[in-house]
């Protein structure tokens, strides 16, 4: 084949990949929207049966059960009375049908049932479609306390900048997890501050400090490197009595 022609070959299998790649999309997320619309349904009706038989004692939990072992003859193992218990929640955290985000997956909802918090669960699902998270990623934002950090933070729109995938938030060189005072190193209040801004202030004070204690005490580095079957790792501080 000539160099010509597999240029051509080439382009044209781009644009093919391209249509094909979008289709397998559109594919998925109309599967996963089938499967969330699905799951809604199976967990009103868990509800209202459970409803008309409410007055019995172990009503809820022997009726996951036995459906649940009916379930997994016909439709496989995906329906184990943990999964069902997690679809009944699902219908009574999200009982408008038509509020549900064709954008989110089943994972996204599972992990959105975690959050007790009905505000927190709402930012978060409104952030997954706005930002199209990844349930990965969500799962990686509500670890991060990323609501928690915005509710305390007096500059929302940094916090929101720093949470953006690629980046973590309770990584402790973008951002200090818990709102602490800082005034005896003459850091001014702040709403976001760096690890190395940190340090630097730390290690000043701390230097001066081991100074005044005299002989037996040592400030041995900064940043210091080991090794350990050829894996390299830093301690921010080292010092020994």
């Amino acid at each position: 084949m000539s160099e010509i022609a597999k240029k051509s070959t080439e382009a044209l299998y781009k644009q093919v990949a391209l249509v094909l790649n979008e289709a397998r999309s559109r594919v998925l997320q109309t599967v996963n929207s089938a499967m969330v619309q699905a799951y809604w349904k199976i967990g009103r009706l868990i509800v209202e049966h459970e409803q008309r038989g409410k007055k019995r004692a172990g009503y809820g939990d022997s009726l996951i059960k036995g459906l649940s072992e009916r379930l997994a003859v016909n439709f496989g193992k995906g329906f184990t009375p943990r999964n069902l218990w997690y679809i009944r929640n699902f219908y009574l955290a999200f009982p408008k049908v038509n509020a549900l985000r064709s954008l989110l997956s089943w994972t996204h909802y599972r992990l959105l049932l975690k959050i007790e918090n009905k505000e927190a669960r709402e930012f978060y699902e409104v952030e997954s479609v706005k930002s199209r998270w990844s349930s990965r990623e969500l799962d990686r934002q509500i670890n991060s306390l990323l609501f928690e950090r915005l509710a305390l933070s007096k500059d929302k729109k940094q916090v929101l900048e720093m949470a953006k995938e690629g980046q973590t938030v309770d990584e402790p060189k973008y951002l200090i997890k818990d709102p602490y005072v800082l005034e005896f190193l003459n850091i001014k209040e702040n709403a976001a501050l760096l690890e190395k801004d940190l340090e630097s202030s730390l290690i000043s004070k701390l230097h001066k400090f081991l100074l005044e204690l005299g002989c037996g005490f040592a400030f041995v580095a900064r940043q210091k490197r080991i090794t350990v079957d050829g894996d390299h790792s830093y301690i921010d501080l080292v010092f020994y009595n």
